[in-house]
């Protein structure tokens, strides 16, 4: 008996003496395991531990486009005053690449399926969630549907449309990233005309992308931007607009003044309609948009048109040309003023050599056979005018004094200076 009970206290000290000495439970770490379930990329294990990568969740978007109209039923203003479908008997933009560096683009509105090529640097969706970047491309490029009673056309229907989408919002708050990032994509895909309808601060970035895609020889067209009556006094220059050698643009209203909404601080190239124009939109058209973000697709249209007819023109030459050909200043904010798509193609300037131009056009088109040369028309000298005018009369009324002197004085000598008198009934004019 008091052996069993020795040897159980002996068993119960070694328990005890265990129990001291081993590690708490709460400190055993195990192990992970490597099964393929708990590696897998695609469906990692949970974790609190601040050395496990997280994975970014995708960015979710909101595509809340306002709401289009079903269709047009009139010519718009700004189709009539350009005139540019005067041009596609010699050109229509066919075999130049034009980017539109925007929202995006409504690749399945009818007069812009099947000639849309769309690039996402957002890493979303390729879907134009607030319709901008439809309008803008539907200005440039909207296919010929006036057979099928849509009186509205782009510009250049014959060029390559390539969609660089930046963005999903209408407005952010500082730079974007991504607007640099879709200048240098345009870029690298060929784009010869990029159309940047935003404005944006002046970065390094914004600037370099800028230049890398002059570097490859792509004329870049840019909005002037818009201002509000609040906005007065206070807006700076736009960007990339302000940029050396940016085609920058500003707006005109239907009379051709320029429209109140344009930014008449930032140094503007030409001008072009911006106001009260009517484009494509996601499921529809936009009857009455307004900004310079419209007027500078009208200028890219019309770049489009030339590089297809001169390609052998450098995007400086490019630019050079809009501003010659232009119908002239109206003011501050207009620059060289309203584009004129007919003189831009076709005018000869100095400095160009005659094999400039594109290839003779097909001679089953309508007045190909004629050779065009259109000067440039500079605006009216009104002083020069007016002068032009007094001289033009005076000279005139010596003319009438001189004949009137030949024809009186004569008859006053015969009739010795006396009235002459008329007989009843006779028919004889006088003695």
């Amino acid at each position: 008996m008091r052996a069993a009970k020795l040897g159980g206290l002996v068993a119960a000290g070694v328990l005890g003496l265990v129990a001291f000495t081993a590690p708490p439970a709460v400190a055993v770490k195990p192990t992970p395991k490597t099964s393929p379930r708990s590696t897998a990329p695609s469906r990692p294990t949970p974790s609190t531990s601040p050395s496990t990568p997280t994975v970014a969740p995708t960015p979710t978007v909101q595509c809340n486009p306002a709401q289009a109209v079903a269709g047009l039923t009139t010519e718009p203003w700004a189709q009539q005053r350009l005139d540019f479908t005067r041009v596609w008997s010699l050109t229509n933009g066919k075999g130049v690449t034009v980017a539109v560096v925007d929202s995006g683009v409504d690749r399945l509105q009818p007069q812009l399926a099947g000639h849309v090529t769309s690039v996402d640097v957002t890493h979303t969706n390729t879907t134009d969630c607030i319709g901008h970047g439809t309008a803008v491309a539907g200005i440039i490029v909207a296919q010929d549907h006036r057979s099928r009673n849509m009186p509205f056309v782009g510009v250049a229907p014959g060029a390559r449309l390539l969609s660089v989408k930046f963005t999903n919002e209408d407005h952010t708050d500082g730079a974007d990233p991504n607007l640099a990032k879709a200048i240098r994509e345009a870029a690298a895909l060929n784009a010869k005309v990029i159309n940047v309808s935003v404005t944006a601060p002046d970065t390094p970035q914004l600037k370099s992308a800028v230049r890398y895609a002059q570097s490859r020889d792509a004329v870049v067209v840019a909005a002037a931007g818009n201002v509000t009556d609040q906005d007065r006094g206070t807006v700076g220059p736009a960007y990339p607009a302000a940029y050396p050698d940016v085609i920058s643009v500003g707006s005109l209203s239907s009379n051709g003044a320029v429209a109140d909404s344009s930014n008449t601080v930032t140094k503007v190239s030409v001008s072009a309609p911006g106001q009260a124009v009517a484009t494509t939109w996601p499921g529809g058209y936009a009857p009455n948009e307004e900004g310079t973000s419209f007027a500078a697709a009208f200028v890219s249209g019309t770049a489009a048109l030339v590089r297809a007819y001169h390609p052998n023109l450098n995007y400086k030459q490019v630019k050079a040309r809009l501003e010659a050909t232009a119908d002239g200043s109206v003011g501050t904010g207009s620059g060289a003023g309203m584009i004129n798509p007919m003189q831009a193609v076709t005018e000869l300037l100095p400095g160009e050599d005659s094999g400039s131009a594109g290839a003779p056009p097909d001679a089953t088109q309508p007045g190909s056979g004629q050779a065009i040369r259109v000067a440039y028309r500079k605006p009216a000298d009104e002083q020069t005018r007016s002068v032009a005018l007094v001289v033009a009369g005076i000279a005139l009324g010596g003319v009438a004094v001189a004949v009137a002197a030949g024809v009186f004085v004569p008859m006053g000598r015969r009739r010795g200076w006396q009235p002459g008198r008329r007989s009843a009934g006779s028919n004889d004019t006088g003695t």
